[in-house]
This record gives C-alpha cells, structure tokens and sequence, in this order.
C-alpha cells in the first residue's frame, strides 16, 4: 500500500506542476505533464489492488489527457471517446460494489444530486449541443454516459463518500470543460480562466474516485 500512497502522490505533485503550463504552447513536455497524472494514478489503483475497472477508467482519463493536449478534430475525439470510456469503466464499478443503495432508499441530498444531474443533461439541449459544431451526435451520447456515470456515483453506500465526490468533481469539470471549448474563444481571457479552473477540478475528482476506493 505505502508504494501505492507514493504513487498517487506523485501524480498530484505533477498534476499541480502542470497547473504552471496550462497556456503554453503545444509540445512534447506538456503533452507528457498533462498525461502522467493520470497515468500514475491508474499505476497506483493497481499496486493498491483495487478493481481492475478503477485503474482502467485512470489510465482512459490518462489516454484523454493527452489527445486533448495535442490539436485536431481527431485527436479531440480521441479524447472524447476515451472519456467515454472511462465514466462507463467508473459506473460499473460503482454498480459492482456491495451494499449500493436502492433507489428509494436516497436520501434528501442524493435526491437532489440526482435531479440536478437530470436537469443537467436535458439543459444541454439548449446552451450545448446547438453549439457542437457538426459533434452533437457524440456530444449528446457523451453527456448521457457522464450522467449514467453520476448516478451510479449516488448509488453508493455513505462508505465511499470520497468517490461520490470526486464523480461530482469530475462532472462539473467535464461542464466547464464544455462551455470553454464550445462556447468562448479559444484565446480569450474567459477561456484561459476556465482552463485553470477545470484542471484541478478534474484531477482533484479522479484522485478522490481513486482515493475512495483503491484505499479503502
């Protein structure tokens, strides 16, 4: 476990080095700043025997990480689609843990978590999706899965509370995300704004999904 711990904190300590290189320009070091994060928090599921889904969901994020740092319509839905893959990998873990609550066994809080990630998904119809840019086919599916991943999140026991966490982190980066790519100017002071947000928003998430599960 101690290797484990060792692990992830290297990935946070390189997750906040990347912090500094947000705005900078495409390159090799950057790409590779953006990537290990992830990468070592997927290594670090694995040394800590966590299920096999957790550490496959990290090293998709790893993989989206760094698609998105490099340019293109492909590489964006490289991206994309490894995201994908990762919240589907997170719900069926949240779905294989015992004692995961029944849905009407939710309490006060997690009824409203479960209808903001509804009103969520349906507003997209309206401030996303007539944005996408010829994308709203894989966009829309993407938005469904993000949700299905939350709910599962909200599913589980009081336990894991770290994970429910880190999934609604998680959640509210891939918003930001959205509305920096499809709705401000890539180079606007809006846009470099939401990418420092958005960064430890999401790393922050996938370390408690990690941190609430693989050490438990």
């Amino acid at each position: 476990m101690t290797a484990a711990w060792i692990t992830a904190a290297a990935g946070a300590i390189l997750a906040l080095v990347y912090q500094a290189w947000l705005n900078r320009p495409e390159s090799a070091l950057r790409s590779g700043l953006k990537t290990a994060p992830l990468a070592l928090f997927a290594l670090a599921a694995l040394l800590a025997g966590a299920p096999w889904g957790l550490a496959l969901g990290l090293g998709l994020g790893a993989l989206g990480d760094y698609a998105l740092s490099r340019r293109g319509d492909a590489m964006f839905q490289l991206g994309l689609g490894s995201f994908a893959l990762a919240h589907v990998a997170y719900a069926i873990v949240f779905v294989g843990i015992e004692g995961r609550l029944p849905l009407l066994d939710l309490n006060a809080a997690r009824w409203l978590g479960l209808a903001a990630l509804v009103v969520m998904a349906h507003s997209t119809v309206v401030w996303l999706l007539p944005f996408a840019r010829g994308m709203q086919r894989p966009v829309a599916a993407y938005v469904a899965i993000i949700t299905l991943m939350g709910i599962a999140a909200l599913h589980l026991p009081a336990a894991y509370w770290l994970t429910m966490v880190g999934a609604g982190l998680f959640v509210v980066s891939d918003l930001l995300l959205a509305v920096r790519l499809f709705r401000m100017e890539e180079h606007s002071p809006a846009a470099r704004a939401a990418s420092h947000a958005v960064w430890p928003l999401y790393w922050l998430g996938q370390g408690l999904i990690l941190a609430g599960i693989g050490f438990a």
